[in-house]
């Protein structure tokens, strides 16, 4: 009989063909993560984009300065500004930075050694990975191109660049406190000085050109030999970027410190400070300049976190309110202490406020170009962060013509 092998039952195949279902799924998961990653690839080359706004100062050396071109408002301004404009949008427009101009602003016109000198200000988009010095760099060296094509203006950009009131990297801040704090990044406030007495921190103070700082009269209430300070630049004390000596204290001469009144001094250096994006001066405002009550206002320092607290060694930031004199004035609040050369900032639940060791720093806002200017200096206030006792500061327009008095500023 014949051996005979056992094979197993066979088993029916499974079919050669994908359920449609199965299919469509597959190919709606594949173009799912088609897009997703086509769209992230797309937001980080080209809309993972930061501004950055460039200031200067150009010369334009064809056209004679006049009273008409001090105000905005007037056609002469308005006609030049607009010629000035006009050029550094087609000058860019044809350049290698095409793609990452914005527009192009004056800011103001005023006299010059050979002619009216223009203070602008050009808005950029580039990548977050590009270098700011290199990014510096390019726009200046198209800039330099206007002196041999700048058509019916002729032009000198080699105007000293003063990147007054641009921040380098214009982030959105949190409304943390000084007291309670929130530290700031390198060159977030590049215009923010640390006065040293005796090579401790004593006061802030306000670079507004590459030889003077502006700050309290009453930070030198106790010295005012200008030989045992220092004026340290950076956001650590510890570790400075830059250091200057003083040559010379002024000090308003009609400072009461009963009332607080008068409440300014400027500082000459001895050597002229070298800028970069990380140091560079505050814009000041012009002495008709409204400042708004209730508008937002950001004070900086190193002073301490609590009334009576030590002093911090890393910038801290905080974001205010503008209050208007009246209100602060009120029987609740400082009771008719406040004066037409101050100014109050605060919340009104109290608990964010400048403290011991800011007197001297800055108060300052942003306008709609995203330029920031200075409108107080810190002075003085009851005890620190309390509801309806604000920070007091000295009010920077009421001062604005002493402050070119004694600066030429």
């Amino acid at each position: 009989m014949p051996y005979m092998i056992e094979r197993p039952a066979r088993v029916p195949s499974t079919s050669r063909f994908l359920n449609p279902y199965v299919i469509c799924f597959v190919v709606v998961a594949v173009v799912v993560i088609l897009a997703v990653t086509v769209a992230l690839l797309i937001y980080f080359l080209a809309f993972d984009q930061k501004s950055y706004f460039y200031h200067g100062n150009v010369e334009i050396l064809n056209v004679k300065y006049s009273d008409q071109l001090n105000s905005p408002a007037t056609q002469e301004y308005r006609t030049l500004s607009g010629k000035i404009e006009s050029m550094l949008s087609k000058t860019f427009k044809e350049s290698n930075l095409r793609n990452q101009f914005i527009r192009a602003h004056v800011v103001k016109l005023r006299q010059g050694g050979s002619g009216v000198i223009a203070e602008i200000i050009m808005k950029f988009k580039f990548s977050r990975n590009n270098n700011g010095v290199s990014m510096k760099s390019r726009i200046e060296s198209i800039l330099h191109q206007l002196l041999n094509n700048s058509g019916n203006l002729e032009i000198d950009p080699s105007t000293e660049l003063t990147p007054c009131g641009a921040r380098s990297d214009l982030i959105t801040l949190s409304e943390e406190r000084i007291i309670g704090g929130t530290k700031a990044e390198e060159g977030d406030w590049p215009w923010q000085v640390s006065l040293h007495l005796r090579n401790a921190h004593h006061c802030g103070g306000i670079l507004i050109s590459n030889m003077w700082i502006l700050t309290a009269a009453h930070c030198f209430k106790s010295n005012s030999d200008p030989r045992q300070w220092t004026v340290i630049f950076g956001i650590s004390t510890r570790f400075p970027k830059q250091r200057r000596k003083v040559k010379t204290i002024i000090i308003h001469n009609n400072y009461k410190s009963a009332t607080h009144e008068n409440d300014i001094a400027v500082m000459l250096l001895d050597t002229s400070v070298t800028f970069s994006k990380n140091i560079h001066t505050v814009c000041l405002p012009m002495a008709t300049q409204n400042i708004l009550p209730g508008s937002t206002a950001y004070v900086t320092g190193w002073g301490s976190r609590k009334y009576s607290g030590s002093t911090v060694t890393e910038l801290e930031q905080a974001r205010v309110n503008i209050i208007s004199n009246e209100a602060c004035n009120a029987p609740n609040s400082y009771n008719g202490a406040i004066l037409p050369g101050m100014l109050c900032a605060g919340v009104p639940e109290g608990g964010v406020d400048a403290c011991q060791g800011d007197s001297g720093g800055p108060l300052v806002q942003e306008d709609s170009r995203r330029h920031w200017f200075l409108v107080g200096i810190v002075s003085w206030g009851y005890q620190c962060g309390l509801p309806d006792n604000p920070g007091v500061y000295t009010r920077v327009t009421f001062y604005r013509d002493w402050i070119t008095q004694q600066t030429g500023i």
